[in-house]
């Protein structure tokens, strides 16, 4: 086992800087070593002590304070290990249950993000080439079943990689090397050498869906296949290159279906991270809802979330159905639907005019706007360069002879800067603002030029408002759209202000 183990380190650290043949520790750059104190993480630990690569290593280990005595127990006998081998140890104390109930979290997914999150940050500030996690064979195969319980199609079918990024964010990696070995294996290993661990006893507990899994589902399978941890293995490695065959195919076929990093169409700026798909376009492909499940499910959107986008688009036409406007969430991005394109935009991207992103259900979402915020409003004192809301706009003041052209290109605005002097207020677009569009007489709701214009969610709540006073509903102008008529250009005008967003 320590030979194939050590195979295994070559293997997965040469890419970080070793050669794979050297046994000197300069060979490998240093690792940090998940250990629990259980037989798993006890196993690597020795498998790693014994490496012939010589490995530079220290051990990480997280008191979650859910077990009491027994934790305290974990802790202190991995602590003594350590000690009696010469090995730095970090340990970390944590409120578990704190945590996921401030968090709305469940006990094991607090406990996965408080360990992740930690090993990150020491990995960062120790400078760690990443963490050595003690997952095997019998976890992979658990992960693989779990997954297609939860439906996270060949993603979640291809398991858990023997390198893999932080899923905190973290931009150290994780590494498994005890992948290929099951827990057999490991047990017999741990029998022959010797080695001393601690048995958790919450795993013996099923009410916990994993350990459910193993304690009452894989007996089962045992006794139909008694290689079964073997064969879901392979097949995972099976799924996960046909995966990667399944991805070539959907990046030739998305970008032919309209995925834009461009906010075409508009007058608004690009936004880092956005993406659309054109509707017409992708569902005249065959397979679409394949192609929109690999799509959405990259920004972390679920199989129920997809098969509502997926139903939406298929009865779209249909009386009584309105594609424009649903908006739907995953952890990490929104969805809005406009009557030709998917828009997916990361929620860490600042809303203007939107405190809290998207309220949601299942099916469809509703955007709500909320109270002024600091960055709401800006006071324009004269010429110069502004922010709003994370955009920005810049104020000029020309001659009205210099002005060859009334005809603004897109993204600016003029007006006679005598009906609206110097100074006035940018502000963002709320409910019930109006004004009398550039030669129209009646008043408009700005909400309706906006369907004329047809601008999306996220373009409507970038939209900045020109007005006289902050309180005013009667708008001067949209910035980079329209004017109020009262503030037109005429030729007894002498200075003309020109506002252009960047």
């Amino acid at each position: 086992m320590q030979g194939y183990f050590d195979a295994v380190i070559a293997d997965i650290l040469s890419p970080a800087g070793g050669s794979g043949k050297d046994s000197d520790r300069a060979a490998y750059p240093p690792v940090l070593l998940a250990v629990s104190g259980g037989i798993d993480s006890m196993c690597m630990a020795d498998l790693v002590l014994h490496s012939h690569h010589d490995l530079d290593f220290a051990v990480a280990h997280c008191n979650f304070h859910l077990r009491g005595e027994e934790s305290d127990s974990d802790t202190a006998f991995v602590k003594d290990w350590c000690s009696v081998n010469g090995v730095r140890i970090h340990v970390a104390d944590f409120d578990t249950a704190g945590y996921a109930s401030g968090n709305g979290l469940s006990i094991e997914m607090a406990a996965r993000e408080l360990r992740y999150g930690w090993f990150g940050s020491l990995c960062e500030d120790y400078g760690y080439a990443g963490v050595f996690v003690a997952h095997n064979a019998n976890d992979n195969a658990e992960t693989l079943l779990l997954n297609l319980l939860r439906g996270t199609g060949l993603r979640g079918l291809s398991g858990m990689g023997k390198v893999s990024a932080n899923p905190c964010g973290s931009d150290t990696c994780v590494y498994r090397p005890l992948l290929d070995f099951t827990r057999k294996q490991i047990e017999g290993y741990v029998r022959a050498r010797g080695i001393l661990y601690h048995d958790d006893s919450t795993n013996a507990d099923s009410s916990y869906r994993r350990n459910r899994i193993r304690n009452e589902v894989f007996p089962i399978f045992e006794k139909i296949n008694p290689s079964f941890i073997k064969t879901l293995n392979r097949e995972a490695g099976y799924f996960a290159m046909a995966r990667g065959l399944v991805e070539e195919l959907v990046q030739r076929s998305l970008p032919d279906s309209g995925v834009d990093g461009r906010h075409e169409g508009t007058s608004m700026s690009p936004v880092c991270g956005e993406a659309r798909l054109g509707i017409e376009s992708l569902v005249s492909c065959s397979h679409w809802p394949y192609l929109l499940y690999m799509f959405l499910e990259r920004y972390g959107f679920n199989s129920a979330a997809i098969a509502s986008v997926e139903r939406l688009l298929k009865e779209s036409g249909k009386p009584g159905t309105t594609l424009s406007g649903k908006s739907f969430l995953s952890g990490t991005h929104i969805l809005v639907t406009t009557s030709s394109e998917l828009i997916v935009r990361p929620i860490s991207v600042p809303l203007a005019g939107v405190d809290e992103a998207v309220q949601t259900d299942a099916c469809h979402g509703s955007w709500r706007q909320h109270g002024a915020g600091p960055e709401d409003r800006v006071e324009v004192g004269g010429p110069g360069t502004y922010r709003i809301g994370g955009r920005e706009f810049s104020v000029e003041v020309k001659p009205a002879g210099s002005i060859h052209s009334l005809k603004c290109p897109r993204g600016t605005v003029m007006f006679d800067i005598s009906r609206l002097p110097f100074p006035f207020v940018c502000r963002r677009w709320r409910a019930g603002d109006w004004l009398v569009p550039f030669g129209m007489r009646g008043r408009k709701k700005v909400s309706d030029l906006f369907t004329d214009l047809k601008l999306d969610v996220f373009s409507k709540t970038g939209a900045i408002m020109l007005v006289r006073d902050y309180s005013d509903s009667h708008v001067a102008a949209v910035l980079g759209e329209r004017i109020d008529d009262s503030l037109k250009v005429t030729p007894a005008s002498s200075e003309v202000a020109v506002i252009t967003l960047s």
